[in-house]
């Protein structure tokens, strides 16, 4: 048995395991709802930008009495790390939810997933990481895995996909940011600030380009800010009772959620070229959390 599966129970592990596909089969509803929100929905699409308001404003909503409850601490708050974690989450979800409204959930979600790719780059300049050989082959691979679902050039080629590949760039900035405050902060603080600033940030930017929303569209935008948090909520507790090397490439997971979902209500069935980049792409984000593993395992060894 490894290491990240002996520290826990196998009792521990197993609930990790059901934690984080809740979490995959609710985070591409996500998608799902914004692609129904979008201009595959209906004559009235909503614009991407009121799609993240709905995520943010909603969600603070929920998180509310938590907050209230819990009353958490701001000292010592990095602000400007918050400040720029929200901007570029917002502007990631945003694009992110641009691209799942018009082209296929599967390929919208599979290029989202070189998120891990962009922190690792990011990280060499802003953290002062090495990145050894195994990861740079891996970050070769996504990128092929990507140019394999995007095809430029090709009479496949979907412009569309040009703003997923815009929202892992700023999901994976946003993953470095997360990764400086995950180190001196608690959970609850950057939930709160996330939702709460995210919402201010989104509701103006929504401001510029607002239109009534059905009832119908309403109850899609509180159910996707809802599902947001559920997601948060159980992502967090997943990794609480397993390792993240265990638990992460069940993450990978959301894709096969997406494509379901995509099937079911508007028919889309991702070509073999997309299941082709999907694989390589995730191929290649495991690689990289495994490598991680490995380099935290070496420096924890040399500083005890």
């Amino acid at each position: 048995m490894s290491d990240s599966v002996a520290r826990h129970s196998p009792k521990d592990a197993a609930a990790a395991v059901g934690l984080m596909l809740l979490a995959c089969a609710l985070l591409a509803a996500t998608t799902l709802i914004a692609k129904m929100l979008g201009p595959a929905g209906g004559d009235s699409p909503l614009h991407p930008f009121q799609i993240s308001a709905g995520r943010f404003c909603f969600a603070a909503l929920v998180l509310m009495p938590f907050l209230v409850a819990a009353r958490p601490s701001f000292t010592g708050t990095r602000w400007t790390n918050h400040v720029l974690r929200v901007l570029f989450g917002w502007a990631g979800v945003s694009a992110l939810f641009a691209a799942s409204g018009l082209m296929r959930l599967a390929d919208a979600n599979a290029i989202s997933f070189l998120n891990p790719v962009v922190a690792m780059l990011l990280s060499i300049p802003l953290l002062g990481e090495k990145v050894g050989p195994w990861r740079w082959g891996a970050a070769a691979v996504a990128f092929i895995g990507a140019m394999t679902i995007v095809q430029p050039g090709s009479a496949a080629f979907q412009p569309i996909a040009l703003v997923a590949l815009v929202a892992a760039l700023f999901m994976g900035a946003e993953a470095i940011l997360i990764k400086k405050l995950a180190d001196s902060e608690p959970p609850l603080r950057i939930l709160a600030i996330n939702n709460f600033a995210g919402a201010a940030l989104a509701a103006t930017a929504a401001s510029f380009v607002w239109v009534a929303p059905t009832p119908g569209q309403w109850l899609l935008m509180a159910t996707l800010g809802t599902t947001m948090i559920c997601v948060q909520a159980l992502f967090i507790q997943a990794l609480r009772r397993g390792e993240a090397s265990f638990v992460m490439p069940f993450f990978y997971l959301t894709l096969i959620f997406a494509a379901g979902y995509d099937y079911a209500l508007f028919a889309e069935v991702p070509a073999l070229a997309s299941w082709i980049g999907a694989a390589l792409i995730i191929a290649s984000a495991i690689t990289i959390t495994w490598r991680e593993r490995i380099s935290r395992t070496k420096r924890a060894r040399t500083n005890s």
